[in-house]
C-alpha cells in the first residue's frame, strides 16, 4: 500500500508512464500535420467530446468504484482477522484454567502453542493469498514435526486451523475449558475461517473481463480523438490540453486496474505484512513475552 507523502508531480506523471508519453508524441504529430503540413482533414472539430467524455467518465468511475469496493472489503476482512486473533489469544490466556493444580505447566505449554499457532495462521494466510511459500515465517513458530505435516497440505492456513480445533477439543477433554468457553473459542475459529474464505473469494474471483477491456478501450479511443477535435481551436497548444485531459483518463483507468486485486503482491496490496506483524506483536504481548519482531515501516513510500 502506498502511504501518503505529499503531492509529487513526477511520481504522478510516471504512474501512467508509456501511455502518457505515446499520447504526447501523438498530439505533437497531429499538430504538426495540421499546422505545418496543412493537412486539414486531420481536424475533426465536430466530435462531441463533452458527450463522449461524460459517458466514458461514468463508465470508468463505475469500474473504479467496483475495484475499490474489492480492495476495501479485503481490508475489512483483514481487520476481522486482527480482531479475532486478539480475541483468540485473550480467550486462551484468560479463559483456560487448571482445576487439578498438578498440570499447570502442561496448561501453560498448551496456551503458548495455541497462540503460536494463531500467529502461524496469519502469516500462512498472508503467504497463501500472495501465492508465496510460508515456511520461513512458520519455522520459528512451529516444531519440525508440525512443519513436515503442513508441507503436504494444499491450504496451509486451513490445516493450521484444523490443528487449533483439535487442540481446543483436547483442552475441553482435559477440563481446561468448559462447554461455554469451548463454544466461544470455537466461534472465534469460525470467524477466522469466514475471513479466510472471504479473502480467498476475492483472490480467486477476478473482475469480469468486460470491466477490464472495454473501459480501457474507450479511454484509448477518447485519447486518440482528443487532439483531432481540439487542434482547430487550440492550435499549437493542443498537446497541452489534450495531454492534460488524457492524463486524467489514463490515470483513472490505471487506478481501477491496480486496485482490483488487493492480494497480488504489488505496491497496491492491502498491507498484509504490516498487519500480520502487528498481530504477532499483540499476541506475544498477551503471552507475557517481551521480545517482539520489529514493526514494519514503509520502504520507498510503500507499506507492505
Amino acid at each position: 500500500m502506498i502511504v501518503p507523502r505529499g503531492r509529487q508531480l513526477m511520481p504522478m506523471l510516471k504512474y501512467v508512464g508509456t501511455p502518457l508519453l505515446l499520447l504526447v508524441l501523438y498530439d505533437l504529430a497531429v499538430v504538426a500535420a495540421y499546422k505545418l503540413l496543412h493537412w486539414d482533414w486531420v481536424a475533426l472539430p465536430h466530435i462531441p467530446l463533452a458527450l463522449f467524455g461524460s459517458a466514458i467518465g461514468i463508465i470508468v468511475a463505475f469500474r473504479n468504484q467496483s475495484a475499490y469496493a474489492r480492495w476495501w472489503e479485503a481490508r475489512i476482512l483483514w481487520g476481522s482477522v486482527v480482531n479475532n486473533s486478539r480475541s483468540w489469544a485473550r480467550q486462551v490466556t484468560t479463559g483456560m484454567l487448571s482445576l487439578k493444580g498438578n498440570d499447570v505447566a502442561e496448561l501453560s505449554a498448551m496456551q503458548r502453542r495455541m497462540v503460536y499457532l494463531q500467529i502461524a495462521f496469519v502469516h500462512a494466510l498472508r503467504q497463501h493469498l500472495r501465492k508465496l511459500e510460508p515456511w520461513a515465517e512458520l519455522a520459528p513458530l512451529l516444531d519440525e514435526h508440525e512443519l513436515e505435516a503442513l508441507r503436504v497440505e494444499k491450504n496451509v492456513p486451513l490445516a493450521i486451523q484444523q490443528v487449533m480445533g483439535k487442540l481446543l477439543l483436547e483442552c475441553q477433554t482435559r477440563e481446561w475449558v468448559d462447554a461455554l468457553q469451548w463454544r466461544a473459542m470455537d466461534e472465534s475459529l469460525n470467524d477466522l475461517a469466514d475471513a479466510q474464505g472471504g479473502a480467498e473469494r476475492i483472490k480467486n474471483t477476478p473482475m469480469p473481463k468486460q470491466y477490464d477491456y472495454f473501459p480501457q478501450l474507450f479511454v484509448q479511443i477518447y485519447c486518440v480523438l482528443l487532439p483531432l477535435a481540439l487542434v482547430t481551436s487550440m492550435g499549437w497548444f493542443t498537446p497541452l490540453g489534450s495531454t492534460l485531459v488524457g492524463f486524467i483518463f489514463l490515470a483513472l483507468d490505471k487506478i481501477g486496474r491496480d486496485l482490483e486485486d488487493p492480494f497480488d503482491n504489488t505496491i497496491f496490496d492491502v498491507p498484509m505484512t504490516s498487519i500480520t506483524t502487528t498481530i504477532e506483536v499483540n499476541l506475544r504481548q498477551l503471552l507475557g513475552e517481551t521480545a517482539f519482531p520489529a514493526a514494519t515501516t514503509p520502504i520507498d513510500g510503500v507499506l507492505w
